[in-house]
C-alpha cells in the first residue's frame, strides 16, 4: 500500500481511534443511497467494521466507481463483524416525505443488525431513533469517517443492484445507466411515456 494512501486511511479512521475504550468496542457507521432520485428505494447502510480493519481504496461511494465499488463492497461485508440495510421504497417516500422514509431506513438497519453496537456515527442525520444508541452526526461524513465510507459502499451497491433489477421489467426507462436520478434522459423519458410504478409520485409531479 502506498504512503499517501495509508496517511489518507489514517485520517479517516482518526475520529474512530478516539472512540474506542472499555465501553465503547464496536462503532456502526451508517449512511444513505437514494434520496435523490426519482424513482426506486431509499436504502441506509450500516457497519461494524473491526477495529484494525484497513482496506485499501475505501472512500465517500460517490468517489469510486463501479467496478472498485463491487470489489469493495465484497471486501467490506467479508470482513465486517456486523453489516446490514434497511430499505423504504417509492410508495412509503411519497406517503411520508424522503427525510422521515430515510429515518425509517435507518432504524430498520439498526434493527436488522446482529450485533449491536455502543455508537453510532452517521452522516449528517439528526432527530432519529436509534433505537436508544447514542449516535454522533458528521457533515460530510462518508468522505471523513472510515466506518461512515464503508456504509456508503453498502447502501450504494445495494440500491444499484435493486435498480438494475427494476431495469429489467421497465428497460425503457434506462434504470440501469441513471438508477433513477433525474437526468435529461430520464426526465424526457417520463414526459414521453409517463411513469411507471417505482416512480415517487412526489418527485415527479412537475413532470407530468
Amino acid at each position: 500500500m502506498k504512503e499517501n494512501e495509508v496517511e489518507r486511511l489514517n485520517l479517516l479512521k482518526q475520529e474512530e481511534k478516539k472512540l474506542y475504550s472499555d465501553k465503547i468496542q464496536y462503532i456502526c457507521g451508517i449512511d444513505e443511497a437514494g434520496r435523490g432520485p426519482l424513482a426506486g428505494p431509499v436504502v441506509v447502510g450500516s457497519v461494524i467494521m473491526p477495529k484494525n480493519s484497513f482496506i485499501e481504496g475505501i472512500n465517500d461511494s460517490k468517489k469510486i466507481s463501479k467496478k472498485k465499488r463491487e470489489k469493495l463492497y465484497e471486501l467490506i461485508t467479508k470482513e465486517a463483524i456486523a453489516y446490514s440495510v434497511g430499505i423504504v421504497d417509492h410508495k412509503k417516500i411519497d406517503e411520508i416525505n424522503i427525510l422521515n422514509a430515510t429515518k425509517l431506513a435507518l432504524k430498520i438497519s439498526i434493527e436488522n443488525l446482529k450485533i449491536k453496537p455502543n455508537i453510532i456515527l452517521v452522516d449528517a442525520l439528526n432527530n432519529m431513533d436509534t433505537c436508544g444508541i447514542p449516535y454522533k452526526s458528521i457533515i460530510k461524513g462518508d468522505a471523513k469517517i472510515y466506518s461512515i465510507a464503508c456504509a456508503s459502499i453498502i447502501a450504494k451497491v445495494t440500491r444499484d443492484r435493486i435498480m438494475m433489477e427494476w431495469d429489467n421489467i421497465y428497460p425503457e426507462y434506462g434504470f440501469e445507466k441513471h438508477k433513477g436520478y433525474g437526468t435529461a434522459m430520464h426526465i424526457s423519458k417520463i414526459k414521453e411515456i409517463g411513469p411507471c410504478m417505482i416512480h415517487r409520485k412526489s418527485f415527479i409531479k412537475n413532470f407530468i
